[in-house]
């Protein structure tokens, strides 16, 4: 560091500001880039969730991890403040598509810690508000729907959580 300061001192501004920002580049740039393989190999946990139940999701698994929370408001708003209900992006398609089996082989409910949303939730340290008012699994018997379903299922007298 005592070169920056010297540097301060006998150079330009605009060169020790660009030297301190290319230095700071650098060192957060050597500090964030990991290959695939050396972050498969490493001992940090990286959540793993399953794949769905479907064919394939409603967009791409990259554009999904980006904007799924943009999608799941965009069909919130349509649905409470238009009326305008529709399959496409509805969290009831995606509970009933990824739905994570427990011990027993039903659905588990977002308390379980291997429920498909937390898994990255809880790694990321995002706080999940979609359960209180939706269940977060689908009903009994139904876990292994494809989804063909309109909207999240209300929880509402005998639903499960």
């Amino acid at each position: 560091m005592r070169w920056m300061r010297t540097l301060l001192a006998n150079g330009t501004t605009a060169q020790a500001a660009l030297l301190v920002a290319l230095f700071a580049a650098g060192l957060a740039l050597g500090l964030t880039v990991q290959t695939a393989e050396a972050a498969e190999n490493s001992r940090v946990y990286v959540p793993k969730p399953p794949k769905g139940k479907g064919d394939k999701c409603m967009e791409d698994t990259k554009f999904m991890r980006a904007n799924h929370m943009n999608l799941l408001k965009h069909q919130r708003d349509e649905t409470m403040h238009n009326g305008i209900r529709t399959k496409k992006h509805s969290l009831k398609e995606c509970v009933a598509c990824h739905t994570v089996p427990g011990n027993d082989g039903q659905a588990v409910s977002y308390e379980d810690p291997k429920n498909f949303c937390r898994q990255c939730h809880d790694y990321a340290a995002v706080k999940l508000d979609c359960f209180e008012c939706h269940a977060s699994k689908p009903p009994k018997g139904q876990a292994k729907i494809h989804p063909n379903a309109k909207n999240a299922y209300r929880v509402s007298g005998g639903l499960p959580q």
